[in-house]
């Protein structure tokens, strides 16, 4: 071990504890904040749904790491299934892994602005709550059009923030767990056992989204082959403890019909625990660790998308860059689309919101974790010994199976709607063919230059629905002590 250690640092490179605790940190970084309030629509069952997530999420994080070992390939599950199913499949695989991060980064801000509510009440108002989650989607895309250092320091700031009430609730909120309270919401949902735990399989999974990330950071670590997957597998299973013990002691701490309505769970949890003071604080940094996740995932949207643009497979809009290389056309186009979807889904409370929400963007992202599952068996045929082979297909085969039962427990409404898009990507795939032809036949060049003025324009989105909220807001809340607009008394709008 101490070899291995001085090797690493040595080489410049990352060990594998290191390494582990990276992967963990990604992923409970990512926005999990809501998810005991949606939980909670089925009860303590959810535990059994946290297990066979972690079978699942193991599962494909083993997948993921042994496809990196094999083919190094940049693009993740878009360049694992080209590789093994053709060029259509992976032009599917990646639209719809690109639309599912567009969705999932609404998530984030819904989740952020929910956590807000504490210190501003008027956000729980439906549009009020919209208008300021359209507000950090522009700003956080006029953060990345100043460029990836910016991104880098505002995500490296508050992901540490974001660990802080996971990591305390999992540990000290046992301290006033009650097993009553647990068990009178054991299982509120009607269904089975086995309906129950499926119910929860798309909010647990939605926990480990970004799984297939951890492969990425292969070329930092020493002895990449060996110690990137137990590095992976290791991150996920210490994220898993920490959802585990989190999510269940506050299931006893809060009972289920308060949990079901709350926009801030971990903030309620604590608030109990150790007076609204501390629950304050909590809930500072989940709203920030939340909305850091939001500009990093951004970020790496408008990267997926120019890759796209650059094979010709995406409008030429998106490879259009500014002075600091950044697909800033692109990326204004993915804020007017989230714009579109915060509108879409407002709900009277943030839970319901993030529900509806994180159930899209796990639905969108299990087709793209069910190819590369699968592509496995394909592309690691004669690269790997017999036996070894064996293991790896078996377990991309728990993946698929696991990733499967997660759709099937999906909302059907949600389900059915998303794989009609997936039958109209093959409308899309030959547009982009055509394109793509030309590209290859030299009559175009993918990129260019995008206009300067999305910059100011992208700020200019961030302050006019602040502006707005706060018309909207004024003579709305008595306690605000601000100068009215005219109302009748029917529509003034009494909150605590």
């Amino acid at each position: 071990m101490a070899e291995s250690g001085e090797r690493s640092q040595s080489s410049g490179k990352i060990g594998v504890v290191a390494a582990t605790m990276m992967v963990a940190g990604n992923m409970m970084g990512s926005g999990v904040f809501m998810l005991p309030a949606n939980l909670a629509a089925t009860g303590g069952i959810a535990i059994f749904g946290w297990l066979v997530t972690i079978v699942g999420a193991v599962s494909l994080a083993l997948v993921f790491a042994k496809l990196a070992s094999i083919n190094p390939a940049a693009g993740g599950p878009y360049a694992y299934t080209r590789l093994a199913f053709g060029d259509y499949m992976g032009y599917q695989s990646n639209l719809i892994y690109w639309l599912a991060n567009v969705v999932g980064n609404v998530g984030l801000a819904v989740a952020g602005v929910g956590y807000l509510t504490v210190f501003f009440p008027s956000l729980r108002d439906p549009l009020n709550a919209a208008l300021v989650q359209v507000a950090f989607i522009w700003f956080f895309t006029w953060a990345n059009i100043l460029g990836p250092a910016t991104v880098g320091w505002i995500q490296s700031c508050t992901t540490f923030l974001a660990l802080i009430p996971i990591l305390g609730v999992a540990i000290f909120g046992w301290f006033w767990f009650s097993p009553s309270t647990y068990m009178a919401g054991w299982n509120v949902s009607g269904q089975n056992f086995v309906g129950a735990v499926g119910a929860t399989l798309n909010f647990t999974l939605w926990a480990f989204i970004g799984v297939e990330s951890a492969s990425v950071s292969a070329g930092v670590v020493d002895n990449p082959s060996k110690n990137v997957p137990i590095a992976t597998v290791g991150g996920v299973l210490i994220a898993a403890v920490c959802y585990i013990l989190s999510s269940s002691a506050i299931m006893g701490m809060i009972p289920n019909a308060d949990l079901v309505k709350s926009s801030a769970p971990f903030v309620d949890a604590v608030a109990i625990a150790l007076g609204p003071t501390v629950g304050r604080a909590v809930a500072l940094c989940a709203a920030l660790g939340c909305l850091g996740s939001l500009a990093g995932w951004t970020l790496l949207v408008g990267q997926t998308a120019k890759a796209a643009a650059d094979d010709g497979l995406f409008p030429n809009l998106f490879a259009k860059i500014n002075k600091k290389g950044v697909p800033s056309s692109g990326l204004a186009l993915v804020a007017v689309i989230m714009t579109i979807q915060v509108l879409a889904t407002m709900s009277p409370t943030a839970g319901a919101q993030f529900g509806k929400i994180a159930s899209i963007a796990v639905i969108m992202t299990l087709l793209p974790y069910i190819y590369s599952a699968i592509s496995i068996r394909v592309l690691g045929w004669h690269k790997m010994a017999d036996r070894e082979y064996a293991f790896y297909c078996a377990v991309g085969l728990v993946g698929a199976v696991y990733s499967l039962w997660a759709m099937i427990g999906s909302d059907g409404e949600q389900t059915r709607w998303s794989l009609i898009f997936v039958i109209a990507t093959m409308v899309f795939y030959a547009m982009g063919l055509n394109r793509k032809r030309e590209i290859e036949e030299g009559h175009l060049r993918p990129g260019g230059t995008a206009p300067s003025w999305i910059r100011y324009a992208t700020l200019g989105v961030t302050i006019l629905m602040l502006v707005f909220m706060f018309w909207h807001s004024v003579g709305r809340h008595e306690n605000l002590n601000l100068i009215r607009r005219a109302h009748s008394p029917e529509t003034v709008v009494q909150r605590q």
